[in-house]
């Protein structure tokens, strides 16, 4: 049986799909400054977020002391001067 953790696929198969032509767009200006098809620059993208998707899935173990610490970071509210620059920069996106 094969290892399939060194197995490679290397058969392709086709995905379909329908976007509006703004996003469209997005995407098509997107790979071109990366020099990239649109099909890659999609599969590439898609394949981050699948991995992104499966990573956050990941269990973390603290003791009480660290959770209780994370959660009050989480409740406390962004703010300094990097926050504030961040909200105030333009969105490349929307350009």
């Amino acid at each position: 049986m094969p290892d399939r953790q060194t197995t490679t696929d290397t058969q392709t198969h086709a995905v379909n799909l329908r976007i509006r032509s703004d996003i469209r767009t997005l995407i098509d200006r997107a790979a071109k400054a990366q020099g990239k098809t649109r099909s890659d620059f999609m599969i590439d993208a898609a394949r981050r977020a699948a991995e992104e998707s499966l990573i956050d899935q990941a269990l973390v173990r603290v003791d009480q002391t660290t959770y209780a610490h994370f959660l009050n970071v989480l409740d406390s509210p962004p703010n300094g001067e990097g926050f504030e620059r961040l909200m105030a920069a333009p969105k490349p996106w929307e350009a």
